[in-house]
């Protein structure tokens, strides 16, 4: 048979606590059968002392209640009562929205809740902008230290903490030995390698025109404007390096990547 009555929602949790036995102190410890007890806020309790209810004269911090004032020995403590609200049940699938959660955050459809009970944005690895320059400019170098190509692009990181994905399609030929890429990265005046002989893509003599690409996630620790340019040489100055074709698009992108 289905329950007739006031709705739940009315219906309190009384719990009678055990009484106080005053010695002239101001705090006391709150109990239920012997076992310290936490109360939901000075609010939920009652508290008559000396045939006197307590109103607004007292507060609580988990188990300890303190009354601001010595309480005489001499006091008598008749009674504690404490009331929750409402009882315990399962709430029915999908009755539990966002006005009932008690957690910290901008509660929207950009975010979710996470175990700390804070609702945040998603996490890291979104793309958060990208930027594309394009050449169709042939250059040639007899250099066998890196040299510039002048095929850059400029990108402004939003947060130090955000990589930068860098993506090369190009094409290049050497007649014999070598020919080496790498990007230059303009706010530390370093190489993305990090110095390495070769860069981060090299070709092998073969005297005909191959692709060329370079794929590269790099952190540049930066909220600075920065500019990536090619850069290129040959392992022989007595070959040269040719680089980008005239008749064939070439690209480099630059991504941002929130940090993860």
């Amino acid at each position: 048979m289905s329950y007739i009555g006031r709705g739940l929602d009315k219906i309190s949790n009384i719990e009678k606590l055990d009484t106080i036995t005053f010695d002239g102190s101001s705090s006391y410890t709150l109990q239920k059968n012997s076992v310290n007890f936490t109360p939901n806020s000075a609010n939920s309790l009652q508290v008559s002392i000396d045939g006197v209810v307590q109103a607004g004269n007292f507060t609580v911090s988990g188990s300890t209640i303190d009354f601001g004032v010595a309480i005489p020995a001499t006091s008598t403590n008749d009674l504690i009562f404490h009331y929750g609200t409402g009882v315990a049940f399962t709430p029915a699938d999908g009755t539990v929205g966002l006005a009932q959660l008690s957690a910290t955050g901008t509660k929207d459809a950009t975010t979710f809740l996470r175990g700390d009970n804070t609702f945040a944005e998603a996490g890291g690895g979104k793309l958060l902008q990208a930027v594309t320059s394009t050449s169709v400019t042939n250059i040639t170098t007899t250099s066998t230290s890196f040299v510039t190509t002048n095929f850059d692009l400029t990108i402004t990181p939003a947060s130090t903490s955000n990589k930068i994905l860098l993506m090369l399609s190009s094409t290049g030929k050497i007649p014999a030995n070598e020919i080496c890429l790498d990007i230059y990265r303009s706010t530390s005046s370093s190489f993305v390698s990090g110095g390495l002989d070769r860069g981060l893509c090299a070709l092998e003599s073969a005297n005909a025109k191959f692709s060329m690409p370079i794929i590269n996630l790099d952190s540049p620790n930066t909220t600075s404007a920065i500019t990536y340019t090619i850069y290129f040489k040959t392992t022989n100055s007595g070959q040269t390096a040719s680089f980008l074709r005239d008749d064939l698009l070439s690209s480099f992108t630059a991504m941002e990547i929130s940090a993860w």
